[in-house]
């Protein structure tokens, strides 16, 4: 057991220096990384600006693709956002050892991307200036939001699954951060890193205090991980258009969300594992029992298509037939479906073999295919319905513009900008966690 979860037990002292090397000295690389990426975070600011001043008119939006790019975006960040706080909750709730290695850089994950979700419906409501109109504030105009829309319920699920996390994360910081506030080599370091440490002494207390906050938010964010993507599935169960109008998308898009959302992990986790020679606490039992998840949930959003394909096929409404049947794996979308079959369901099957599951590089060009494949899964039904809905005459084409482009390109700059921040000051993996888990392997060794 401890010979898979860990390659080696080490020194605490030897531990904490390799695990706070990449803060404390981190590779001349990642200058030139966040150059990059800030770069293109400038571009996502810039187009940004341009949709503000202009309107949303310059997005390839129009009556009847209303929806189109934007939310496309939304929905595929937000699901890419679940693997985070599914791993650190759920994992830890069930007590289960390998999480200890992955779960702070996953959380990170889950807040960045959550960030990036969260751009696309604040600018297509045209004024985001007035996105407290979807809060539930007082009612001083007497303009209450609907909340017998999905769209509402989005806001409040997004907005506390956003917070949850968040709290989640920076708790299981705050013990790392005092060890960085002992450690950093200048005096200003140790003064910002001692306040966001939050006075932690380490003392029995304290942590006794710490595992009972972290196990409340845990419990907390379980549900959340389910609700939100589930609410998000809402908005388009409850449209009454073919191909949306399905009782089976809130289950259907959470499995896809947590297959997105563990395929980010392994496209993060990879290069960072090889680049931080983490190798010795990120070991083959992880990449193992991701890719395990990966083809778990594969299999589970292959049950979903089957399911919707055929509910259409045996209903009696011709436009659920067309859709499903004719729309998109004949028609204008076939390379799209065919190419969310194979990227989803089709290439995820050499994870039956322990060998691929192991193989890093093979699980990387695997992740980077599942994720084109939910994005492209995501574009078909957002664009697919709307393009082809119940009146011929209205069936019009959608092409993304520049700015949908720049948009999309941008939040993947912004995404990667933020991640490599966070590679930048804080330790990737739990310290205090891992020393813990040494000492709970070496009794289970001992007997």
């Amino acid at each position: 057991m401890s010979a898979a979860v860990l390659a080696k037990v080490r020194p605490e002292g030897e531990l904490t220096d390799d695990l706070l090397r990449g803060v404390l000295a981190p590779p001349r690389w990642t200058v030139a990384a966040l150059a990059v990426t800030f770069a293109g975070t400038l571009g996502l600011f810039a187009a940004i600006a341009y949709t503000v001043t202009t309107g949303i008119g310059v997005w390839g939006n129009n009556v009847p693709n209303v929806w189109a790019f934007g939310i496309t975006n939304f929905v595929w960040w937000i699901g890419i956002g679940h693997a985070g706080t599914f791993i650190s909750a759920f994992l830890l709730l069930l007590e289960q050892k390998w999480r200890s290695s992955i779960n702070r850089f996953a959380e990170a994950m889950t807040l960045f991307a959550v960030a990036q979700a969260g751009l696309f419906p604040l600018l297509h409501m045209g004024r985001p200036w007035f996105f407290y109109w979807l809060m539930p504030y007082p009612a001083t105009m007497d303009m209450w939001p609907q909340f017998r829309s999905p769209l509402t319920w989005d806001v409040v699920a997004v907005a506390t699954y956003l917070l949850v996390s968040l709290l989640f994360w920076y708790l299981g910081l705050v013990p790392d951060l005092a060890t960085l506030r002992d450690r950093a080599p200048t005096l200003r370091r140790r003064r910002v890193y001692a306040v966001f440490a939050l006075g932690w002494s380490g003392s029995a207390a304290a942590w006794r205090r710490w595992r009972i906050g972290y196990g409340l938010l845990a419990g907390l964010a379980t549900p959340l991980v389910v609700s939100v993507h589930s609410i998000v599935a809402s908005d388009f169960a409850t449209a009454n258009l073919p191909g949306w109008h399905a009782t089976v998308f809130p289950p259907y898009f959470v499995a896809g969300a947590i297959l997105s959302g563990f395929a980010m992990v392994v496209t993060l986790l990879v290069p960072v594992r090889r680049l931080y020679r983490l190798e010795h606490v990120v070991t083959g039992r992880h990449l193992d029992n991701i890719a395990k998840m990966l083809l778990l949930t594969s299999w589970i959003v292959l049950y979903s298509y089957a399911a919707e394909t055929y509910a259409a096929w045996r209903s009696d409404d011709p436009f659920e037939r067309y859709v499903y049947l004719e729309a998109r794996p004949l028609g204008a979308f076939a390379p799209l479906y065919w190419t969310t079959i194979a990227c989803n369901c089709v290439a995820p099957q050499l994870l039956w073999s322990r060998r691929a599951r192991t193989s890093p590089w093979l699980l990387f060009a695997l992740s980077l295919a599942v994720q084109a494949g939910m994005w492209t899964e995501r574009y078909m039904l957002v664009v697919s319905s709307q393009s082809r809905d119940f009146l011929p005459s209205s069936w019009r084409t959608f092409t993304p513009t520049v700015v949908d482009l720049a948009l999309l390109g941008g939040t993947i700059s912004f995404f990667a900008f933020l991640f490599l921040l966070f590679l930048r000051y804080v330790p990737l993996v739990p310290i205090a966690e891992m020393k813990h888990l040494q000492h709970e392997l070496a009794r289970e060794r001992d007997g």
